[in-house]
């Protein structure tokens, strides 16, 4: 349980000689059957079913899941990698139960529940692509194809959701990581220019770079209450982008979204006792004032956090921690925009 918990506050990055890596191409009649999303099984976080999505930090911090009008559509990061028992295989299979539990005790308790203070958590399975799909293979043909099929189940639980459980309620979407790719693929193809854009609160697309021009008339949020927009961000080690200032992560064009000022105005520093507390890997202890935050050429910046333990955090990636580090502001302004919304 606790390996699960630090995996998701430290960057995985899969270099080791026992590292388990897709072996051949893509091969269509080889995927896992599709997820049949009329089974709460299918769902890591549902209204309908007690989850690790429900729990709070501490007893203070309350879900308003059973009362709000609010709903709230999360889609999780990789947790497809490592040792074989989890599939050395271009996507999961969503009855793996070795990938479920990483997801459950990971990204649903430490993201997912971040969103119960706004409205029902709604998370689902889905055919996941490989970490590998970011490394190794990174752009072949059956990196693309993985992620297209991981894609494919996103837009079916959407599509299943609002069939069955959405009844004209008002939706944010979110998404960590290859979730945050789904999610602005899901927002561009199904959502942007229909009428349900209407419905769409605002959406948190975190751990992916989103290029500004990627939508056509989805903006960035540029005020904590602003709705009828996005808050992307990718969070890096203040010392290490400042003394690297032409690092290949810093891609022109990328949209950023400071997650304490809720702007994406460069070089406004928001200093660690404007945040109002992150998480480590122990998810009953806030950390308040955990760590600053400031946007600079297409990423966020923000000081090496403070926790037992951190001595041996070295990593200058902080893309596991996007939401962590700001657990408490990310929960805050989500239902800042829900309340904002319900109100016009």
């Amino acid at each position: 349980m606790k390996r699960i918990l630090l995996l998701l506050f430290f960057p995985v990055i899969v270099t080791s000689s026992c590292a388990v890596y897709p072996k051949g191409e893509f091969n269509p009649q080889e995927v896992p059957s599709a997820p049949d999303f009329s089974s709460l099984d299918n769902w890591s976080a549902h209204p309908d079913k007690a989850d690790p999505a429900d729990r709070t930090p501490a007893d203070s911090i309350l879900s308003v899941q059973t009362d709000s009008g609010v709903d709230v559509l999360f889609f999780h990061p990789t947790t497809l990698f490592g040792k074989k028992r989890f599939g050395a295989v271009w996507n999961a299979d969503v009855r793996n139960a070795y990938v479920n539990k990483r997801t459950d005790d990971g990204s649903a308790l430490f993201q997912g529940s971040i969103f119960n203070g706004t409205g029902r958590v709604f998370m689902p399975r889905y055919r996941q692509a490989h970490l590998d799909v970011f490394f190794k293979r990174s752009g072949s043909e059956s990196a693309k194809k993985a992620l297209q099929l991981a894609y494919t189940d996103i837009s079916n639980a959407f599509d299943y959701y609002l069939e069955h459980w959405n009844g004209g309620r008002p939706f944010i979407i979110a998404g960590h990581s290859q979730g945050a790719l789904h999610a602005m693929t899901l927002i561009k193809n199904r959502i942007e220019g229909t009428a349900l854009k209407n419905q769409l609160i605002a959406a948190y697309i975190v751990g992916w770079p989103v290029h500004h021009d990627y939508f056509t008339a989805f903006k960035p949020c540029e005020t904590p209450e602003e709705t009828g927009c996005y808050c992307t961000w990718r969070t890096w080690n203040r010392e290490y982008v400042l003394k690297n200032g032409n690092n290949e992560k810093l891609i022109p064009g990328i949209v950023c979204t400071n997650p304490v000022l809720w702007t994406t105005e460069e070089g406004v520093y928001a200093p660690k006792t404007s945040n109002k507390g992150g998480l480590s890997f122990d998810f009953t202890n806030l950390h308040p004032a955990f760590a600053d935050a400031e946007v600079y050429k297409g990423v966020l910046m923000a000081s090496k956090p403070k926790f037992r333990g951190s001595i041996f955090f070295n990593r200058v990636n902080y893309h596991i921690g996007d939401l962590n580090l700001y657990y408490m502001n990310v929960r805050e302004n989500a239902h800042l925009r829900a309340q904002t919304f319900l109100t016009r």
